[in-house]
């Protein structure tokens, strides 16, 4: 989640509000999204049309999954490329989806360069909801999508996957024919390892306090020097803090609030504090808006348990965490964090739940709901973004 200004007050309002909201468009808003506001000759959105939808839909994200793995063919496209008639791809949106393919396509050559590569792919849609308004309409999916990898090592994770949400944009032409004329990512960060949109990132924080600890940017250069960790003896259990993180890394732990979609940067740092404090944080209680306190409960949560630079600002000074010099130095339990346009602003916050015997850590996150993503994979997708990492 990026850093938030918002007052305490008024980040409840926010959130009740919200949660009021879904309310009353689960009850009210969905049974009128199916019904649409049909008119004479604007065709029928019936069951089977719908169900069209969500094929294309699990097409086009099969074929962008498909583009990753190892030995995968150069078609421009083959699954959503099959699509005619009553449903189909735009022109547009073919020329988008064949852009997109070449890019994963690129990114897969990047990971192999980095050692990893990809066996196989899984991906599948389920639809979520249909608003429709004449001739257009909106569907809301969910894409579920694992990625075997190639030969790993022994112990290492056999898979990656995650979880992501998109709303299509269909419009119907003269003869009453769908066509596929958008797609936009849903949850914040456009993080999935298939995703090409740009990540969305806010406006440089400031804070009261005029001086924060600036965190030392971490080199990603492969090999990195070593640097153990030791996993047995200390203050903290990161082995609870992994497990935490892979029980709730796609079914969010309700003792807490979930911010993904609240428009100011999402989960993401959220779910690392919850994962942190299950393996042995303490609170620092205090003023909401002080970095240097740190709480995060049901009912309130300090902005440095639920912000990305607070959280640096607070980890630091703090001392429960050092800089690590190089990203691949992280072990269980570490943060990594990143800037995606390297304005000084962190946009977005992991924790590490897994090392490979060649010293390549994964991380897992939410916004979007991710588990095990290799660090070579988040190098080879976001090449020119600034990473910190830091040994908890």
């Amino acid at each position: 989640m990026k850093s938030r200004r918002l007052s305490r007050k008024r980040r409840r309002a926010t959130i009740v509000t919200a949660a009021a909201a879904s309310v009353v468009a689960g009850v009210a808003l969905v049974p009128n999204w199916s019904a649409g506001a049909a008119v004479t000759n604007d065709p029928t959105v019936d069951a089977a049309t719908k169900a069209t939808f969500q094929r294309l839909a699990d097409a086009v994200f099969t074929d962008r999954t498909e583009a990753l793995v190892d030995g995968a063919g150069s078609a421009r496209t083959r699954h959503a490329s099959g699509f005619s008639g009553s449903v189909r791809l735009s022109g547009g949106q073919n020329r988008e989806q064949s852009s997109a393919l070449g890019e994963l396509r690129a990114r897969r050559t990047r990971l192999a360069k980095l050692g990893e590569k990809y066996s196989a792919g899984s991906t599948k849609v389920t639809l979520d909801a249909t608003q429709v308004n004449g001739r257009r309409a909106k569907v809301a999916v969910t894409e579920t999508t694992t990625l075997s990898y190639k030969k790993p090592a022994a112990g290492s994770p056999k898979t990656t996957g995650f979880q992501a949400h998109h709303e299509l944009t269909f419009r119907a032409d003269r003869d009453g024919d769908w066509q596929l004329t958008g797609i936009r990512d849903t949850d914040d960060g456009y993080l999935a390892v298939n995703q090409v949109a740009t990540p969305s990132v806010a406006k440089v924080s400031t804070t009261a306090d005029d001086g924060p600890p600036d965190a030392p940017r971490a080199a990603t250069s492969w090999p990195a020097p070593a640097n153990r960790k030791n996993l047995t003896t200390g203050t903290y259990d990161y082995k609870a803090m992994v497990a935490y993180a892979a029980k709730y890394w796609s079914h969010y732990n309700p003792a807490y609030p979930d911010f993904n979609g609240e428009a100011d940067g999402g989960d993401c740092t959220n779910f690392v504090s919850q994962s942190l404090k299950a393996g042995g944080w303490k609170h620092v209680p205090g003023y909401t808006n002080d970095f240097h306190k740190w709480f995060g409960t049901a009912d309130i949560q300090s902005d440095s348990f639920i912000g990305v630079n607070e959280f640096s600002w607070f980890a630091l000074s703090s001392k429960r965490v050092t800089p690590l010099a190089n990203v691949y130095q992280a072990d269980l339990g570490d943060v990594i964090q990143m800037d995606f346009n390297r304005d000084g602003s962190k946009d977005h916050s992991m924790i590490v739940t897994y090392r490979d015997r060649y010293g390549v850590p994964y991380v897992t996150y939410h916004s979007t709901n991710t588990y095990n993503r290799s660090v070579a994979s988040l190098v080879a997708s976001y090449p020119n973004a600034f990473y910190y990492a830091y040994r908890t």
